[in-house]
C-alpha cells in the first residue's frame, strides 16, 4: 500500500511540471548567448587592436551612426544600463575620443560626440567590424539573411509593444 501511494505522489509530482523549461529551446536564452557569442567574437578584435571594451565600441558605433548624443539618448539607443553607458562616456572623453560639450537645447545635460580621433579609430574599426559580420553570416543565403532580418525586427518590435519588464502583471515585477 505504501508502495502504490509513493507511485500516486510521484505521478502527481510530475504532472505539475509538464511545462518544464528546456533552455537550449528558451528563445531568450538562445538571443541572449547567440548575441555574447557573437559580440564576444567582435570584440576581440576591438580589444586587442584599439583598446576598447564592449561598452566603449556600442557608445562609439552609435555616436559614428546617430550623431552628438545625450547619455539618455545613448542608453536609450544602446539598450544598455546607464552606469555602462556613463563609464563607457568618461573611458573615451579620458581617451580623448569623444568630447562632452553643453546641451543648448537642454542646459541640464551635455551632448557626446566623436572627437577627430574618435572618428579615425571608428573608420579603422567599421571596415574590421562589417568583415567579421559578412563572415558570420556567410552561413546564410541571401533569402534567409532578408528573413533573419525581419524575424529579429518582429521580435524586437514585440518586445517594445509589451513595455519594459515588470510592467506587465500578469508576469509581476523582475
Amino acid at each position: 500500500m505504501l508502495s502504490g501511494l509513493v507511485s500516486l505522489v510521484t505521478i502527481s509530482m510530475s504532472d505539475k511540471r509538464t511545462d518544464v523549461l528546456s533552455l537550449a529551446k528558451f528563445l531568450p536564452y538562445q538571443l541572449s548567448i547567440t548575441s555574447n557569442a557573437v559580440s564576444n567574437r567582435i570584440a576581440q578584435v576591438y580589444r586587442c587592436e584599439f583598446g576598447l571594451k564592449v561598452t566603449e565600441w556600442r557608445v562609439m558605433a552609435v555616436l559614428g551612426d546617430g550623431g552628438a548624443l545625450t547619455q539618455r539618448q545613448l542608453t536609450e539607443r544602446t539598450l544598455m544600463d546607464k552606469v555602462a553607458v556613463n563609464r563607457a562616456c568618461k573611458v573615451l572623453e579620458q581617451r580623448g575620443l569623444a568630447s562632452r560639450e553643453p546641451n543648448a537645447q537642454d542646459g541640464r545635460s551635455h551632448m557626446l560626440a566623436l572627437t577627430s580621433d574618435g572618428w579615425t579609430m571608428h573608420d579603422r574599426i567599421v571596415p574590421l567590424a562589417r568583415d567579421m559580420e559578412r563572415r558570420l553570416l556567410s552561413q546564410l543565403n541571401a533569402e534567409e539573411r532578408v528573413t533573419f532580418e525581419s524575424l529579429l525586427l518582429r521580435l524586437r518590435d514585440q518586445s517594445n509593444k509589451l513595455g519594459p519588464a515588470g510592467a506587465d502583471s500578469a508576469y509581476g515585477a523582475d
